[in-house]
């Protein structure tokens, strides 16, 4: 081609900001507040090792800290001490006679 001629023009370069590695780990810095119950909170202050791990390594701590607080309320069902006199097992008190309904 000549100077005469014009040829395709040239496209701008444009400068792209470097993307964030958004697979990467990144701290959620969610406050932690104490429950007054050292097993709960240790299991609340695992919650915060998520943020060093990668979005595939979350799974595992959310099952380690929902399995340890399911296994804490579960005790709290365990009855502890002689059982209730008249109850029946499986319940949580005595059994209470039904009204009689006849007419």
């Amino acid at each position: 081609m000549s100077d005469s001629m014009p040829g395709p023009e040239a496209e701008p370069q444009v400068e792209r900001a470097a993307e964030p590695d958004v697979a990467g780990p990144s701290p959620l810095d969610v406050p932690r507040a104490p429950t007054g119950d050292a097993a709960i909170d240790a299991l609340v202050e695992r919650l915060g090792d998520v943020d060093h791990l990668r979005t595939d390594g979350h799974l595992e701590v959310y099952e380690d800290v929902h399995r340890g607080l399911r296994d804490s309320l579960t005790a709290l069902d365990t009855r502890q001490g002689p059982p209730v006199p008249g109850a029946v097992p499986g319940t949580s008190g005595p059994v209470r006679p039904l009204a009689d309904h006849r007419p």
